[in-house]
């Protein structure tokens, strides 16, 4: 495909889908105008124009510092690490064209003066993960992206049309719990390690000056024990608790924490002595969440693992560890919760050797990415059996200490 500032105005782009769904309507085609959808590979977009989107790529604009903000860290973190569900959890793009031509048997559309008027930063961290990886080729199964085709010779529609799209506020999940002051005690427990620390509370929150608050609760809920999750009929069961979702569902983890938070803070909820418990445990351990998940993503022991989803540098030093990998170590290590005079931590026996506990885990997890995950770490981060192999070893290590 062509580079993007090399497609002029009336050429034609062949679009390639993975499927097409004309959605017109009598009206719209009465107007002048159709709609198609569908769902098309990532590479498809790579050499789009965005000439007329009023948002350029953020990454990409002359003369701004190349800081990834934290909406193209999680479009990233999407496609590293839950690419089967990138169509489904990113919203997408929009293209504009003046006219289109379909071929159905090819699943091609011919677009004429296309360009993407919504969805510029996710059409550029594809591209950049793209290279990054060495091209489409390398990806480790087929990426999928949403697409809706807007085609029409209107050309003030079209600008109409690009503004509108680029500038409605939808109210995110995370604003709300923001704005009700849910997060302000877990932002308060973070800074008393850190008085710099700041929490995203709202989807404006952009900056990587703040401390990503999905990801905080999806890496603290891994941590739990299950003496806080399960009844007391429950208890006396390992591995009862399937710790998986901690990996893939950041919105289910956020949601849990508000309701955990709101019965917690309610008497009369029916779970509250339950809920007050759990919620001092995500304000007890955010801070040593937050250094466990940093060790493990660039964990040193993981070098000669031959994982080839590992990001290393040209001295082959670890860059990055998918998340998939590190995510059944971290609820692994939920065995060693205790509640402390200062709180809970995670804390294994004086007697347990940590160098040592670390080696046996990475061993274990690199079979298990191997055996059971197939060399993938998409499929680790949802496999039970994965999640169990390592919590097995942690189970062992707090026995014999």
């Amino acid at each position: 495909m062509s580079d993007a500032s090399a497609v002029p105005m009336g050429r034609t782009f062949e679009f390639q889908a993975d499927s097409i769904r004309n959605i017109s309507s009598a009206k719209e085609q009465e107007y002048g105008r159709r709609v198609y959808v569908g769902q098309a590979p990532i590479s498809s977009i790579v050499g789009l124009p965005t000439d007329e989107n009023v948002r350029a790529y953020l990454m990409d604009v002359p003369g701004r510092k190349k800081v990834p903000k934290q909406v193209h860290t999680a479009i990233r973190d999407t496609l590293q690490n839950n690419s089967d569900n990138f169509s489904v959890l990113n919203s997408g793009v929009v293209i504009v064209a003046r006219d289109c031509k379909v071929d159905d048997s090819k699943r091609i559309l011919r677009l004429v003066g296309p360009s993407i008027i919504n969805g510029s930063q996710t059409q550029g961290v594809i591209k950049d993960y793209l290279k990054e990886i060495g091209g489409p080729e390398n990806l480790i199964s087929d990426v999928l992206v949403k697409y809706e085709v807007i085609v029409t010779d209107d050309e003030d529609l079209i600008a109409e049309t690009s503004i509108a799209r680029n500038f409605q506020n939808d109210v995110m999940s995370i604003s709300i719990a923001g704005r009700l002051g849910q997060l302000d005690e877990l932002e308060a427990s973070l800074q008393r390690q850190d008085p710099d620390m700041k929490l995203r509370k709202s989807e404006t929150d952009l900056s990587e000056d703040f401390v990503a608050t999905e990801r905080l609760l999806q890496v603290t809920a891994a941590l739990v024990p299950e003496e806080l999750l399960l009844s007391p009929e429950e208890r006396g069961r390992p591995g009862e608790v399937n710790k998986a979702y901690t990996y893939s569902q950041k919105t289910r983890c956020l949601k849990d924490f508000q309701k955990i938070f709101e019965s917690a803070k309610d008497p009369k909820s029916p779970d509250h002595k339950k809920n007050k418990a759990l919620y001092e445990f995500y304000l007890d351990v955010p801070a040593q969440a937050l250094q466990l998940y940093n060790k493990w993503k660039t964990h040193g022991g993981f070098v000669g693992t031959r994982i080839r989803s590992i990001e290393r540098d040209d001295r082959n030093r670890i860059v990055e560890i998918p998340d998939g990998i590190i995510f059944p170590i971290l609820a692994s290590l939920s065995v060693f919760a205790v509640k402390t005079a200062d709180g809970w931590k995670i804390q294994p026996s004086e007697r347990v050797d940590e160098d040592e506990l670390d080696a046996e885990l990475i061993g274990v997890a690199a079979s298990a990415y191997q055996e059971i995950a197939n060399h993938n770490p998409q499929t680790m981060g949802k496999s039970k059996a994965c999640y169990s192999a390592l919590r097995q070893i942690t189970s062992i290590y707090k026995r014999l200490a």
